[in-house]
């Protein structure tokens, strides 16, 4: 090499190294960290990176609050006024490295980035990270800027109990954002029913044919009683808060409880939709209150725009996909598109956009829910129509399908929806299951294949049983567990990695035990073996609940043995005709006549084996065959709230030796139940003695309108049995 070349080589590797930054050398801290701003960001910043490079490398950067400079320093804060809301820029220039701030969180998320991106430090699950080791810690020339593509992001996630990986994963929670964590379905905290609808029932809606003022009730939005009502309370709620200045206004949960009283009616139809007079409502509001910024749902009922009326700046619009199904992106399927009609409508009059997405089983939290190839598509979705919000309720509680990489995933995308989602996936599967990744990530690609050809539709009120024919039918749970089975030899001599793995299995072993129930004939031995095995697991991982209700897996595990394992006293009904004398509704007839005497038992999802009616009476005749001698008559019901299935009132059996003549044999009724977890209640009759009888009549009182309390208020409660047995 001559001499002009080996001078400009040894030139740029001085420029080189000059533009780098030493944290650490040899276990000795070398750099100090400066606050250039002395707040709490700023402060939560410097900790996390101090935390992680001690751990790293040993050594502990000192935090100064005091003006200084010098070379090697790493000064935290400071305005980057090309990075937005949450933004941040990482900068070297002359020996020293800036983490600037766009504003709120930015500082913190740009030492993730550091500490992630360049430092090689992974957060993969609540206090679950790799942190490599290093004595000496340089950061590269940095010039990177950046802005997340939702200013607030929201998921699911059981791993927010953990303060760093909730930063990690750079998530907010609403209590952060909204006054008084009041950020969704509002109406009754701000004028709650109880203490206003007595003297006020006209500020509640008019509900075929009456005011019903109610927990779940929505206002009577076109009465300016109910806005100056509203505006006394928001002024003590404002006065109380003056920090934060996001609020929501928002429907209470039920659907079609609009108000619809002659003025609420009119304008509605001049909008043609109830959103409108919402809007118009809450356009008042944000008037009313210029420097407040006022969200409101879009939801159900209220989820298509109005024709007219705009919402202002400071009305944020919260648009919910609730009823999509999600096999396909939204874009894709027949409930997606009318939920597009909607995103696309809103968009055209709104730049500030609140997205609630949902992709999780509430039902059957714990199974299969493979969607993980439609998140990125629907996210890019939500950013290109002016979402600037998003909450993804799509992961969910431990023991969920794969929670811990959905929340990953989704985290990701929210910062950045347009990255490699499949490489994510393979990242993170490396990082937390380790040599087992191959093998879960052939799991996830098979059953999302099987999912799309069987046709079958993803729920978000589904049942394993949904598929048994689909993508878990007996062939390819066989190839399921096969993959498992080597998943867990992989990892068999790392208890942390096979811990993953075992997590993650739970989803599969759920639907095994479901499918199994629905089954006649089974191994009854298998079955009980693979049930005190999921027992095992959910207690050794902490899973707390298998749906939204709250439902515990002990539970589920206890009456799993009583309810769905063959038992040896077998009901005198098995197998008996029944003849309506007043039909179930439509969708649950054409299994009516075998499903109440088959001796299979429906389970917490009323789409499979139960049948239900709809604010009616039910009555029907079930002929034994032949005379024969009991004293037990029970009917099995499902209480089930978040469906507007309620307990009827009560029941009366009677019974018959020729079909024509009844007596009574005795009556039952049910208390009023405002328990949300999902319930099997037997309505039984006993009689002291022996009778004979062939026919037995049954005859349900329904509950008639669902009461003030419940979502459905003002309208008919479903009831909903199964087996009647006989014994």
């Amino acid at each position: 090499m001559n001499r002009f070349l080996f001078f400009c080589f040894s030139f740029c590797l001085s420029l080189l190294a000059s533009a780098q930054v030493s944290l650490t050398k040899n276990g000795k801290a070398v750099s100090r960290l400066v606050l250039v701003e002395d707040n709490p960001v700023n402060q939560q910043a410097a900790k996390l990176l101090q935390q992680f490079v001690k751990q790293m490398s040993g050594a502990q950067l000192p935090i100064l609050t005091e003006k200084t400079t010098g070379k090697g320093n790493i000064y935290i804060g400071g305005k980057a006024n090309d990075a937005g809301e949450d933004g941040f820029r990482l900068l070297t220039n002359n020996g020293s490295l800036f983490i600037q701030s766009g504003g709120d969180k930015g500082a913190i998320y740009g030492v993730v980035t550091l500490l992630e991106d360049y430092l090689g430090v992974h957060y993969w699950a609540a206090e679950c990270f790799d942190c490599p080791k290093k004595a000496s810690i340089t950061v590269p020339d940095l010039n990177r800027v950046e802005t997340p593509a939702f200013r607030y992001r929201q998921t699911y996630s059981y791993g927010n109990d953990d303060p760093i990986y909730k930063m990690w994963y750079r998530l907010e929670e609403p209590n952060e954002m909204f006054i008084d964590d009041m950020w969704v379905h509002t109406f009754n905290r701000i004028l709650p029913s109880k203490q206003f609808g007595k003297e006020h029932p006209e500020w509640y809606s008019f509900i075929n044919g009456e005011r019903r003022p109610g927990d779940h009730s929505q206002w009577c939005l076109t009465n300016p009683a109910v806005f100056d009502a509203c505006v006394h309370q928001l002024d003590s709620i404002f006065a109380a808060h003056p920090d934060l200045k996001m609020i929501s206004v928002s429907q209470n949960d039920g659907n079609n409880t609009q108000c619809s009283c002659e003025e609420c009616r009119k304008l509605e139809e001049y909008e043609g939709s109830p959103s409108g007079v919402f809007i118009h409502f809450l356009n008042k509001l944000a008037s009313h209150y210029p420097d407040k910024e006022f969200s409101t749902l879009a939801y159900l009922f209220t989820m298509q725009p109005p024709r007219h009326v705009k919402p202002l700046p400071n009305v944020n619009i919260m648009l919910c996909d609730i009823d999509c199904k999600r096999e396909v992106p939204l874009t894709d399927n027949a409930s997606g598109q009318y939920f597009m009609q909607a995103l696309e409508g809103w968009s055209k009059i709104s730049d500030n956009i609140f997205v609630w997405d949902y992709g999780i089983n509430f039902d059957n939290i714990v199974s299969p829910f493979p969607n993980f190839h439609i998140l990125q598509k629907n996210m890019q979705t939500f950013k290109d129509h002016h979402a600037t919000m998003h909450f993804a309720q799509v992961n969910g509680i431990k023991g969920g399908d794969f929670s811990e990489m959905r929340a990953y995933i989704l985290s990701k995308l929210m910062w950045n929806p347009y990255q490699d989602v499949d490489e994510l996936m393979k990242t993170f599967m490396v990082g937390y299951y380790g040599a087992a990744a191959p093998y879960l990530y052939q799991y996830q690609k098979i059953m999302e294949g099987a999912l799309l050809a069987s046709g079958k539709e993803l729920w978000i009120y589904d049942s394993p049983i949904t598929h048994k024919d689909g993508m878990l039918n007996a062939h390819l749970r066989k190839v399921y567990n096969e993959l498992f089975d080597k998943a867990e030899a992989a990892v068999g001599d790392d208890a942390e990695k096979l811990y993953h793995v075992q997590l993650s299995r739970l989803t599969l072993q759920y639907s095994e035990l479901e499918i199994a129930r629905t089954e006649q004939g089974g191994n009854k031995d298998k079955v009980k073996a693979d049930l005190d095995l999921f027992q095992q697991r959910t207690r050794k991982f902490g899973v707390k609940s298998l749906n939204e209700r709250n439902n515990a897996p002990e539970d589920y595990c206890e009456l799993y043995r009583k309810r769905f394992i063959p038992q040896e006293k077998k009901s005198l009904a098995a197998g008996a005709k029944v003849a309506f004398l007043s039909k179930p509704d439509k969708k649950y007839q054409p299994i009516a006549d075998s499903a109440l005497t088959d001796e299979l038992y429906g389970g917490t999802t009323y789409v499979e084996s139960w049948v239900g009616w709809e604010g009616r009476d039910a009555s029907f005749i079930i002929d034994l065959g032949e005379l024969k001698t009991f004293n037990t008559i029970e009917t099995d019901f499902l209480h089930q709230l978040g469906a507007w299935i309620l307990l009827p009132k009560g029941g009366r059996y009677s019974i018959s030796e020729d079909g024509e003549h009844f007596q009574e044999f005795g009556v039952f009724s049910f208390p009023e139940d405002r328990d949300v977890q999902v319930k099997f209640v037997p309505g039984r009759v006993q009689s002291e003695t022996p009778i004979n009888a062939r026919y037995i009549k049954v005859d349900i009182q329904t509950l008639g309108m669902c009461p003030d309390w419940h979502y459905g208020v003002g309208y008919p409660a479903w009831f909903f049995l199964d087996e009647v047995s006989v014994y």
